[in-house]
């Protein structure tokens, strides 16, 4: 990859990331096609978000050059990469990462499709025709938690046809739950993780707030909430097992801060492209759009922090997808899952490209650099 491949096409962005450098991690700053480590301003990206300013703190920050983004790149892959060198991390840190799910019609329905199927891929194809005749699919106009939405729950309960996905989809409460811990998600470049006992998964692109801990959202970037669908379609209470894996969650190349040329408005016009390039020859496309979300950004927001639901380091919250693929990869009527090698790009102009090749959980690089290593690292570079 080239810094073009993964860099947003508005040259005006403000971008911070994360680089592992021989003396630990460090913030940067995307400055053209060269980094600049502002750690000595800002030891960890919770800081920087936590800043009443953030992009103009950013803009001010002096810092040390530390070479062009090209090289950096270029040694990410962990397949090939120089530990004397630097490279790509993900770039949130402290974070709490939390997710929002079934928030766009079509996702939702895919949600009752698996419960319905109990995890069993073969029996989706028939179902869906089903679900989408009973429920309908196009509920982008009913508002969550309407009386509208009421309504047409009490129709459904009647008809013994009620969904906990139904209950999150359009009920006055959003899914918010736990994707990964602080410090587990991977950057652009590494390799993103598919339990090995799935057989049936996908990746889920999706956009990422940076939330400050007082609830004011500071800036986005780009998400895979990868998911194994058959585990969360045998029970939901298999959420957990179902996203929180090792090297599961990728965020990146970038944040991008909120400024004059990019805020919360901006994001709600977003258009995501998704690509799934596989060892095989099989190609698979997908779109995702933020204008067709059934929940308002700062919806979801204000219902993942508040006065009940506290954040001190802040959190990341992925706002859900639009994409859910039926599309068949080995045989007819049994729909998309992953294979080891997959490439996997998300895009959109405004932030740039996420992209990670798909392994097994226990082949990516293990997770090993918690928040306790942060700390001791930062205090012995006097960072802290």
């Amino acid at each position: 990859m080239q810094p073009s491949d993964i860099l947003p096409g508005d040259a005006r962005a403000l971008l911070f990331g994360r680089v592992w450098t021989p003396a630990g991690p460090a913030v940067v700053r995307v400055d053209g096609e060269r980094l600049t480590d502002v750690s000595r301003a800002f030891p960890t990206a919770r800081d920087l978000c936590e800043d009443d300013d953030p992009a103009g703190a950013l803009r001010a920050a002096e810092g040390e050059d530390l070479g062009l983004l090209a090289d950096v790149l270029a040694n990410t892959d962990p397949a090939t990469r120089d530990p004397a060198k630097l490279w790509l991390l993900s770039p949130i840190d402290l974070q709490a990462v939390k997710a929002a799910g079934v928030t766009f019609v079509t996702s939702m329905l895919e949600r009752v499709i698996e419960e319905r199927a109990r995890g069993d891929l073969s029996a989706a194809a028939g179902l869906r025709g089903q679900i989408r005749d009973l429920v309908g699919d196009d509920l982008r106009r009913l508002k969550p938690g309407s009386p509208e939405a009421a309504a047409l729950k009490a129709t459904l309960i009647a008809a013994g046809a009620w969904s906990q996905y139904l209950e999150v989809g359009i009920g006055p409460d959003a899914e918010i739950f736990t994707k990964g811990q602080p410090m587990s998600s991977v950057g652009t470049g590494a390799d993103v993780g598919v339990h090995p006992a799935s057989t049936w998964n996908n990746p889920e692109p999706e956009v990422v707030l940076a939330v400050s801990s007082k609830g004011r959202i500071v800036g986005a970037a780009l998400g895979n909430d990868v998911n194994l669908r058959d585990v969360e379609g045998r029970s939901a209470l298999l959420l957990g097992k179902a996203k929180d894996n090792n090297a599961a969650a990728a965020v990146g190349p970038f944040v991008r801060l909120f400024d004059e040329h990019f805020d919360l408005e901006t994001v709600g016009r977003l258009e995501i492209a998704l690509t799934v390039t596989g060892e095989d020859g099989f190609v698979m496309r997908g779109r995702s759009s933020l204008s067709e979300i059934s929940r308002a950004p700062a919806d979801l927001v204000a219902q993942a922090i508040n006065a009940h639901h506290r954040y001190p380091d802040g959190l990341v919250l992925f706002l859900g997808t639009l994409f859910a693929p039926v599309e068949d990869r080995y045989e007819s009527g049994k729909g998309f899952t992953h294979a080891t090698n997959d490439v996997v790009r998300i895009a959109c102009d405004e932030l740039g490209a996420l992209v990670n090749r798909v392994c097994p959980t226990d082949v990516c690089e293990p997770w090993t650099f918690g928040v306790a290593d942060l700390m001791r690292n930062l205090a012995r570079r006097g960072l802290i």
